[in-house]
C-alpha cells in the first residue's frame, strides 16, 4: 500500500469537502481526493511504473524518477492557485490530475497521469470532472494543456469529456484550451458515463456467477441457515459455497472455513456473522477478490456512535478494494431472472417472477412486502433490502433498473434520502420511461424545524419531499396497501390516455360509490353519446341504466358483461373502463369472471381496464388471470385512487417541463459584492440578517422591482424622505427583535403629512427596545398581496415558495413549493396550484393581476439563489401585484446569509458517478 484513501492529518487549507468515492466505467470504485505531502511515495511509484511512452507524454522526456524538490512541488499545494487530485484504489495511487494557475489570472495549466495498468478505465475522465468543478470555485474559467502530437489517448479523453476545445499546433505540440464551465453536452456525457458505470458495478450483486454464504449454518432456523436454504431452493444457476469454520458440510454441500479456502473465484458474498467479525470477514473477501457483499448482520450505524464507527471501517474496506455492498442490517436480495435465479434473502416468501423491481429500507417491512406481493400475484423482477445504505443506495438501484429489460415498474420504501438532488435528477429521467412508486415515511410535524420567517415556518422536510416527488414525476403514496394497489394497475395495464372513465356495474349502490370516488380524485365520469347509449341499451333489459355508469342490474350475466364491456372498450368517448362485479349468488360467478377476462384478452386497444369485485372471499382466479391481467380491487375507493395516480403520472410524462430561463438585466457582480460584505460581518454559524439597504441592493441587481425606500434614524430624516417621495409612505421599525413587524405594531401605513410621519416614527420605535432605525418606504396602494420566498432545507437545498401574502399566510397556508432551480413551467404551475391565485385572474369581477410579472419574479429569485448560495432564507412578503402590464413591487423583504466556507454547497451538490 502506497497511498491512504483517507487523509488523517490534513494540512492548512485542505478542502475537506472534496473527497469522493466514484465508480469507474468497469464498475469498480475509486477514491478521489486532494493530494497531500504523504502521497509522495505513491506518486513516485506511479512515475516509476510508467512506460517510456507514458513518461514522454507526461514530461516531454523519458523520466522515471522524481527528485525530492519535484515531489515537494507536486504534493505541497495551496489548494487555490495550485491544486491536484489523486485517484486511489486498493491502497495504490493510480492517477493524478493537477492545475497551476497562470499569473494569478483565470486560466490554469492542467496535466494528468494514470498508472499503466489502469488506463482506459475512465480514471482521467473522473479526475478532469473533479478538477474542473473545483477550479470554478476558485475563479478559474479556462484550462490549457500542452499535448504531444502522438498523445492520442489524452486528446481523446478531452474530446470524450465534452469540452469545446480550441487547438493550436507548433513544433510538434498541441496547445489545447477549454472552458471549466459546465455545459449541456458535458453534463449529458457525464450522466451517461454514470449510467453505464453504476449499472456495471451492480452486476456482481444481481448477476453473480458464484456465491458464498459466510455464516451458513446447519441450523435451519438461523438467519444464515434460512438464507442458504433459499439460495439452494431458488435454484441459483451458479455454485454456492457455504463458509462455516465449525462445519465441514452444510445441507449436503461441502463447507469451507474461510472464503480464502475456496478454490474457485467468488463474485458475491453474503455475510451473516456477529457484528464484531464482519470487518475481518470483509478483509478476507477483499483479499479473495470478491466483487460484491450483502451484509445481513445488524449492529452498525443503526445502534449509535460505536456502530457508526464500525460501519465506516467496513465501508472503507469495501471502497478501498473496489467492491460494492448492500447493507449492513438488511434482509438480502433476489433476482428472479432465470439466467441467475438468485433468492438471497432469509424471509419465508419467494414471490413469482414479474416486471416489478422493489427496494425496502426496512428489513421487516421487506418481508411483509414480499408476502403481500405474492398474495396479490404481483410478479417481482428483483428485490433489494438496502438496510443502512452504507454503500449501495436507492440511487444506485435506480440506475441499474433504468435499463433493466425485466423491470417495468419501480417500487421504493424510503425512510431517508442519501443525496436528494441526485435522486431528483435520476428520477426525472427514469420516470419518463418507467413509473417510480414510493412510500416515504416521516410525514409527522415533529420533523419540521423551527424557523423565523414566514417561508421557513411554512416549509417542512415533508414539504421538500412532496416538492421533489412532484417535480420528478414520482408517484407518492401514504401506505403500503395503496402502493400495491397502484402498482397492480401500472404493472399490468397501459397508461390511461386521459381522465374520462366509463363505469360498468351490476349494482347501483357500488356504482354511486365508484362515481363519487372517481370524481373526488379528479377523474371524469362522462355521459355517453346517444349512439353509444342506444347500442348498450339494445343489449340490456329496459330496466338498465345506460348513461354512465352503466347499471346492467343484478340479473346481468356473462353475455351482458362481455357485450357491454366490448362496446365500451371500442368507444372513443372514454379512456378507461371501471368494471364492478357484485356476485348476487354463487351461480355464474366463474362464468361471469371468465367472460370479463376473455373480453379483456380479446381487446387489442390501449384503454385501461380495472375491476372491483366486492366479496370477502376475494376475486376468482378467472378474473385476475389471463394474458393481460386485470387489476382487481375489493372496493371502489382504492381502485379510483390507483386510476387517478396512473392518470396523473401519464400526464406528467407527456408534459413539457420547461427549462431554466436565462434572464437579462442581472448584475451579479453587484449582488456578489453585497453578500461578501455581509459575510465579512458574520459572528457565528447562525448567519446574519442583511440590512434593508443590502436586501434592496441584491433584489435590484436581479431586476426585482422595489418601491423607493431609505433607513433613517431620526424623525426629521423620515420627514425628509417623505418629502422626496412626493406621496404617501410607510414606516417600518428596524430592530433585531422585530421579526414580524406588523404583529407588534412596528408598521404604519399610508402616511402623507409631516405630522403623520413624525407621530408614526415615535409610534413604531416605541414598540421595541432595540430599534436601530426606521425604514421609510414609498406606499404602494392597491394590488394583490402575494408571498415569494426561499428557505434552505438542510437535506434538499433551497425551496422556492409562492402563495397568498400578507399577515395571514401562515394561518391559511395556501402555498406551493418547488425545489430549486425552477423552470419556466415550474413558475407557471406554482401560481396555478395556489387556490387564491384565482384572485390574480380577476375573481368575481375583481381587478386582475400581472401574472407574467409574478412568474418573472419567481424565476429571478431562483436565479438569485443559484448565484448566491450564501443566502439561506428569504422572505418577499408582501409582493404587491398590480394590474396586468403594470408589474409587481416588493413591499417588504428580508434575507439571511450564512458562510459556505470552502464547501461546494454540499446540499446542492450532485456529481455524476459519485457514490
Amino acid at each position: 500500500m502506497n497511498a491512504d484513501p483517507t487523509v488523517v492529518d490534513a494540512p492548512d487549507g485542505y478542502p475537506e469537502g472534496w473527497q469522493f468515492d466514484t465508480v469507474l466505467k468497469d464498475g469498480k470504485t475509486v477514491r478521489i481526493r486532494p493530494i497531500v505531502a504523504s502521497d509522495g511515495d505513491g506518486l513516485q511509484q506511479l512515475v516509476r511504473g510508467m512506460s517510456n511512452q507514458s513518461a514522454y507524454h507526461r514530461f516531454f522526456r523519458v523520466k522515471h524518477e522524481l527528485s525530492e524538490s519535484e515531489l515537494e512541488y507536486f504534493t505541497v499545494l495551496d489548494y487555490a492557485d495550485r491544486m491536484a487530485f489523486v485517484a486511489i484504489a486498493a491502497g495504490e495511487l493510480i492517477g493524478v490530475g493537477r492545475y497551476d494557475r497562470q499569473r494569478e489570472g483565470t486560466v490554469a495549466e492542467v496535466a494528468f497521469a494514470v498508472a499503466e495498468g489502469h488506463q482506459g478505465r475512465g480514471v482521467a475522465s473522473q479526475l478532469i470532472q473533479h478538477l474542473t468543478n473545483y477550479a470554478r470555485t476558485q475563479g478559474i474559467d479556462q484550462f490549457s494543456a500542452y499535448v504531444l502530437a502522438d498523445n492520442h489517448s489524452m486528446m481523446r479523453v478531452f474530446r470524450n469529456a465534452g469540452f469545446q476545445m480550441e487547438r493550436s499546433f507548433e513544433a510538434g505540440v498541441y496547445t489545447v484550451k477549454f472552458p471549466t464551465e459546465e455545459s449541456a453536452e458535458r453534463w449529458e456525457i457525464e450522466t451517461q458515463r454514470e449510467r453505464r458505470a453504476v449499472a456495471a458495478s451492480m452486476m456482481p450483486i444481481f448477476y453473480p456467477h458464484s456465491v458464498a454464504v459466510i455464516g451458513a449454518s446447519r441450523n435451519p432456523a438461523s438467519i444464515g441457515g434460512r438464507l442458504f436454504r433459499n439460495l439452494l431452493k431458488g435454484e441459483f444457476t451458479g455454485p454456492v459455497f457455504p463458509i462455516n469454520p465449525k462445519a465441514s458440510v452444510v445441507r449436503s454441500v461441502k463447507a469451507y472455513k474461510s472464503v480464502l479456502d475456496v478454490p474457485d473465484p467468488i463474485d458475491l458474498a453474503f455475510i451473516s456473522v456477529p457484528a464484531e467479525f464482519v470487518v475481518g470477514v470483509a478483509k478476507e473477501c477483499a483479499e479473495k477478490g470478491v466483487k460484491g457483499l450483502v451484509v445481513i448482520t445488524a449492529g452498525f450505524g443503526e445502534t449509535g456512535a460505536a456502530g457508526r464507527v464500525l460501519e465506516q471501517e467496513l465501508l472503507d474496506i469495501v471502497r478501498s478494494s473496489g467492491m460494492r455492498m448492500v447493507g449492513p442490517n438488511c434482509m438480502g436480495i433476489l433476482n428472479t431472472d432465470p439466467v441467475v435465479s438468485i433468492d438471497g434473502q432469509f424471509g419465508p416468501i419467494s414471490p413469482p417472477r414479474g416486471n416489478v423491481a422493489m427496494s425496502s429500507q426496512s428489513g421487516a417491512l421487506g418481508i411483509a412486502i414480499l408476502d403481500y406481493a405474492k398474495r396479490l400475484s404481483i410478479g417481482i423482477s428483483s428485490f433489494v433490502s438496502v438496510g443502512n445504505k452504507a454503500d449501495v443506495s436507492g440511487n444506485d438501484l435506480l440506475l441499474f433498473w433504468e435499463d433493466d429489460p425485466s423491470t417495468d415498474v419501480i417500487l421504493l420504501y424510503l425512510e431517508s434520502f442519501g443525496n436528494p438532488h441526485r435522486f431528483s435528477r435520476l428520477a426525472r429521467r427514469i420516470a419518463r420511461k418507467k413509473p417510480i412508486v414510493v412510500v416515504k415515511s416521516g410525514r409527522s410535524a415533529a420533523g419540521a424545524r423551527a424557523a423565523s420567517s414566514h417561508t421557513g415556518s411554512l416549509a417542512s422536510s415533508d414539504t421538500a419531499v412532496d416538492a421533489l416527488f412532484r417535480q420528478a414525476g414520482v408517484i407518492r403514496l401514504d401506505t403500503l396497501e395503496s402502493m400495491f394497489d397502484v402498482t397492480s394497475l401500472l404493472a399490468n395495464q397501459p397508461l390511461p390516455k386521459g381522465r374520462r372513465v366509463g363505469v360498468l356495474t351490476n349494482a347501483g349502490g357500488p356504482a354511486i360509490l365508484a362515481v363519487d370516488a372517481l370524481e373526488a380524485q379528479g377523474l371524469d365520469v362522462v355521459e355517453f353519446s346517444n349512439s353509444l347509449k342506444e347500442s348498450i341499451q339494445n343489449i340490456l333489459s329496459p330496466d338498465a341504466s345506460v348513461t354512465n355508469p352503466v347499471d346492467m342490474i343484478a340479473s346481468a350475466g356473462p353475455s351482458q358483461y362481455a357485450a357491454c364491456l366490448s362496446l365500451m372498450l371500442d368507444s372513443a368517448e372514454i379512456d378507461a373502463v371501471f368494471v364492478i362485479f357484485i356476485p348476487a349468488s354463487s351461480d355464474g360467478v366463474v362464468d361471469t369472471a371468465q367472460a370479463i377476462r376473455n373480453t379483456a384478452d380479446a381487446y387489442q386497444g390501449d384503454k385501461t381496464i380495472l375491476a372491483v369485485y366486492m366479496s370477502s372471499g376475494g376475486a376468482p382466479d378467472e378474473l385476475s388471470g389471463g394474458t393481460n391481467k386485470i387489476p382487481t380491487y375489493p372496493f371502489p375507493e382504492p381502485a379510483a385512487l390507483a386510476l387517478s395516480k396512473a392518470v396523473g403520472y401519464a400526464e406528467w410524462r407527456e408534459k413539457d417541463h420547461g427549462h431554466v430561463v436565462e434572464l437579462d438585466g442581472v448584475d451579479r457582480e453587484r449582488a456578489r459584492a453585497i453578500v461578501d460584505a455581509g459575510i465579512a460581518r458574520l459572528m457565528d454559524s447562525d448567519g446574519l440578517w442583511l440590512e434593508p439597504a443590502e436586501v434592496d441592493g441584491i433584489l435590484g441587481a436581479y431586476g426585482i422591482s422595489l418601491p423607493v425606500s431609505r433607513v433613517v434614524t431620526t424623525a426629521d430624516d423620515a420627514v425628509s424622505v417623505w418629502s422626496q417621495v412626493g406621496g404617501p409612505v410607510v414606516l417600518k421599525v428596524v430592530a433585531p427583535s422585530a421579526l414580524h413587524k406588523s404583529d407588534i405594531g412596528g408598521v404604519a401605513l399610508d402616511l402623507d403629512s409631516e405630522s403623520a410621519v413624525r407621530d408614526a416614527y415615535e409610534a413604531v420605535t416605541s414598540v421595541v427596545t432595540d430599534a436601530e432605525g426606521v425604514l421609510v418606504q414609498e406606499f404602494v396602494a392597491g394590488g394583490h398581496e402575494v408571498l415569494i420566498g426561499m428557505t434552505d432545507d438542510p437535506n434538499f437545498g433551497p425551496l422556492i415558495v409562492f402563495g397568498l401574502g400578507g399577515v395571514f399566510v401562515e394561518l391559511i397556508g395556501d402555498v406551493s413549493f418547488r425545489i430549486h432551480p425552477i423552470t419556466s413551467v415550474d413558475a407557471r404551475d406554482m401560481i396555478q396550484e395556489v387556490k387564491s391565485a384565482r384572485l390574480l385572474e380577476g375573481y368575481r369581477g375583481g381587478d386582475p393581476g400581472d401574472i407574467p410579472a409574478v412568474r418573472d419574479t419567481l424565476l429571478r429569485v431562483s436565479a438569485l439563489v443559484e448565484d448566491l448560495p450564501e443566502i439561506v432564507e428569504m422572505d418577499l412578503n408582501p409582493v404587491k401585484v398590480r394590474l396586468p402590464g403594470s408589474g409587481v413591487s416588493v413591499v417588504d423583504a428580508r434575507m439571511r446569509i450564512r458562510s459556505v466556507g470552502d464547501r461546494w454547497v454540499p446540499n446542492r451538490r450532485d456529481i455524476p458517478s459519485e457514490i
